[in-house]
């Protein structure tokens, strides 16, 4: 309980005092919330991923751009040569006059696991290419396809 000193005869109890001290309160609460601004940006995931909006207009290809693609049965190409997984290195400098910086363009056949086209990544990165793009087929438009045939 607090007290209050007021001028009073010696023999006199002191009188309560019923309000609420906020202070040590105020202190938590600044603490937390120091403690929250520090935390908050380290709880994120910071991964450099060359990711695309999805209403950006499409970059502009490179004049020769260079593709290495990932057939349905494991094997290598870089544009229309087979290429052994050993070789990509020098194939890759040879194509792109040891540049490292350029744009690689990575196709796979969908029959393709993840984890083969992650494996593949992970030469194109051993290489020193880190500048990837994923190659996919365009969606068609709806007016474009055929109507299906209804089951009868």
């Amino acid at each position: 309980m607090a007290g209050s000193l007021k001028a009073g005869s010696a023999g006199e109890d002191l009188a309560d005092n019923h309000e609420i001290n906020v202070t040590p309160f105020i202190d938590v609460m600044l603490v937390l919330l120091i403690i929250f601004m520090v935390a908050a940006p380290l709880s994120t995931v910071d991964v450099a991923v060359d990711l695309p909006t999805s209403n950006s207009q499409p970059q502009p290809r490179p004049s020769e751009p260079v593709f290495l693609t990932v057939k349905s049965d494991l094997t290598l190409a870089l544009g229309n040569d087979p290429l052994a997984r050993e070789a990509l290195k020098s194939a890759l400098d040879g194509k792109t006059n040891g540049d490292t910086e350029e744009r690689i363009f990575l196709r796979a056949d969908q029959a393709v696991s993840y984890g083969e086209v992650m494996v593949v990544m992970n030469l194109l990165r051993e290489a020193g290419y880190l500048k990837i793009a994923l190659v996919g087929l365009e969606p068609v438009a709806a007016s474009a396809q055929p109507a299906a045939n209804p089951v009868q």
